[in-house]
Formats: structure tokens, C-alpha cells, sequence
């Protein structure tokens, strides 16, 4: 599986980290990494002691029209924003490209793709929610960061994972992590 990780400016790089650390362990399964300026800023307040280019995937400048996942053409298979930003999220609703990580959505969203916008805002205003329903109308998935508890975590990283795991399973990848049940 060909897949674009999107990292906007929104609190919550933590997700985008577990997350990246989870699909390293996967096998058969191509990473690019796209993030905002802002990602940058908060990937370095939020995670000081881990640097991203560690984890050996391709990370492209939200600058780069030429990167891969620019065009439909090319064969990426989801595109997870993780966090998403209201910012974001409603540049996406309203069809506005403006950069690479906002072109590679556009993309997705055309090419009825698989797309997950990990919400990183709360509360929800009406305008968040309007756009939420414009991206699902639009065949796009919404899942905010709410974290599961029934689990039991016992760390950040594992309240954290059970947002991320459940993203994974939405784009359609097998992944060992708890199950309701089972």
C-alpha cells in the first residue's frame, strides 16, 4: 500500500508520531510524509528528542508540486492527515490547493481515494462541523482525536495509539491492537 501522511499545523504531532512508528512496522507498505511549516514548529515543541527523517521515509517540502501524490496519475492508495487543523481541514472542504498537502487531498478526494483527517480541535464550532460534512459528502473520513478508553492505557503512547490504530484500520490496513471483545 502507497500512502501520504499529511502533517498540518495543529497540535498533537504526537499522533503523527505514533502513527509513523506503527506503518514502520508494516511491511509492503510505501510512506511519503508531507508537513505544514506550522507541523514543523509544533513537531519540535511536541517532540523535541525525536527527529522525523530518523524513520527513513520520504519527506517531501509542502512546496513541492512535484512530488509523487501531486497528481492522480500516480497510484498512491490513502492520504491520512494526521493532525488536521480547522485551518485545514476547511482549505480541503472549500477546494482550496494551495500547497502540496492541500493538492495531494484534492487529489484524493477526485480520485475517490482513501482519506482520513485526524481532527485536532476542540470544541467543535459550526463552521468545523459544516466542513466535517462537506469532506464526508465528498467521500472523505473524519475522526477526531478522541481516544478510546476501554483498553485500559497505561501511557500516553497507548491512549494515543488507540486514535492512530483506529485510523490505520479506517485506511485499511491490518494491524495487531485491541479489540472491543475479542
Amino acid at each position: 500500500m502507497k500512502i501520504v501522511v499529511g502533517i498540518s499545523g495543529s497540535s498533537g504531532s504526537v499522533y503523527a508520531r505514533v502513527l509513523l512508528q506503527k506503518l514502520k512496522t508494516i511491511s509492503d507498505c510505501h510512506v511519503s510524509i508531507v508537513l505544514s511549516k506550522n507541523a514543523l514548529v509544533n513537531w519540535k515543541l511536541e517532540n523535541p528528542n525525536f527527529n522525523i527523517e530518523n524513520l527513513g521515509f520520504q519527506l517531501y517540502s509542502n512546496d513541492d508540486f512535484n512530488a509523487p501524490f501531486a497528481s492522480g496519475s500516480t497510484k498512491f492508495d490513502a492520504m491520512i492527515i494526521c493532525p488536521c487543523s480547522a485551518g485545514f481541514l476547511a482549505r480541503v472542504a472549500h477546494g482550496i490547493s494551495s500547497d502540496l498537502m492541500s493538492r495531494a487531498a484534492d487529489v484524493m478526494l477526485k480520485e475517490r481515494r482513501k482519506i482520513v483527517f485526524l481532527f485536532r480541535e476542540t470544541p467543535f464550532s459550526l463552521i468545523h462541523l459544516e466542513n466535517m460534512k462537506m469532506i464526508t459528502l465528498a467521500g472523505g473520513i473524519v475522526c477526531p482525536a478522541i481516544p478510546s478508553f476501554y483498553s485500559n492505557p497505561s501511557s500516553i503512547e497507548e491512549l494515543v495509539a488507540t486514535v492512530s490504530d483506529r485510523v490505520l484500520d479506517l485506511v485499511g490496513l491490518n494491524i495487531d491492537t485491541f479489540r472491543w471483545n475479542s
